[in-house]
């Protein structure tokens, strides 16, 4: 079966079979919220990535197996609806961007930084703090022995642009900058994007408009 990364609410998700990693992508909620859940494939251990609306729907694709861990990409209210009853009832480990942690009612365990690594059985995530969406946003770098990067972007690049920065130019400079430098220059073109909502893309796809959307400004 071939990986689109395209995905609405209601329709069935969509799997993204690596040889060390397993991505099912599902879409949620009223605003359309992309939810990834990663299981190694040596280990069948799963985390979450941002358990965004629609608990039942993410605890029918968790499955028996449960969770050890969810991170959350950043505080906005979209992306952590459903944290607390799918905590509740996997008893997962939380993780957050430092800065983001006060902002997210579900008690975060490990409050993340620049550069941490968390891992899902015997794979590992990159974390990069990215400042302009929110204070603490973070993306996740899965770095593929096997083939090209994978990035989960949260809200702070999406096919098109960066994320909201709120008509803020001090914020809109700081995300471009912590995007263009984290990850732009840190990955390949072929780094596969997944983003907190709407399709996948990849860098290379994004990489040739980079100086238009600092002509526009967001």
């Amino acid at each position: 079966m071939t990986y689109s990364g395209e995905v609405r609410v209601g329709g069935p998700a969509d799997v993204h079979e690596l040889k060390d990693l397993m991505i099912t992508k599902v879409a949620v909620g009223p605003m359309n919220n992309n939810a990834y859940l990663l299981r190694c494939r040596a280990t069948d251990e799963q985390l979450l990535i941002d358990a965004a609306a629609e608990p039942h729907t993410l605890l029918t694709m968790i499955g028996e197996d449960g969770i050890a861990s969810v991170v959350t990409t950043h505080q906005h209210g979209d992306h952590w609806q459903a944290l607390g009853e799918v905590v509740g009832a996997t008893g997962a480990r939380t993780y957050a961007g430092r800065e983001d942690a006060p902002g997210i009612p579900v008690a975060t365990d490990v409050p993340v930084d620049d550069g941490d690594v968390i891992r899902v059985g015997q794979v590992e995530l990159t974390a990069r703090h990215l400042v302009g969406h929110t204070p603490g946003s973070i993306a996740l770098v899965y770095d593929d022995p096997h083939g090209h990067p994978h990035v989960f972007t949260g809200d702070c690049l999406f096919p098109g642009g960066v994320g909201n920065t709120h008509q803020d130019p001090e914020a809109f400079a700081s995300l471009i900058r912590d995007v263009e430098t984290k990850i732009f220059d840190a990955l390949p073109d072929e780094t596969w994007v997944y983003p907190g909502h709407g399709d996948d893309t990849s860098l290379g796809a994004e990489r040739p408009h980079l100086p238009e959307w600092h002509a526009r400004g967001w």
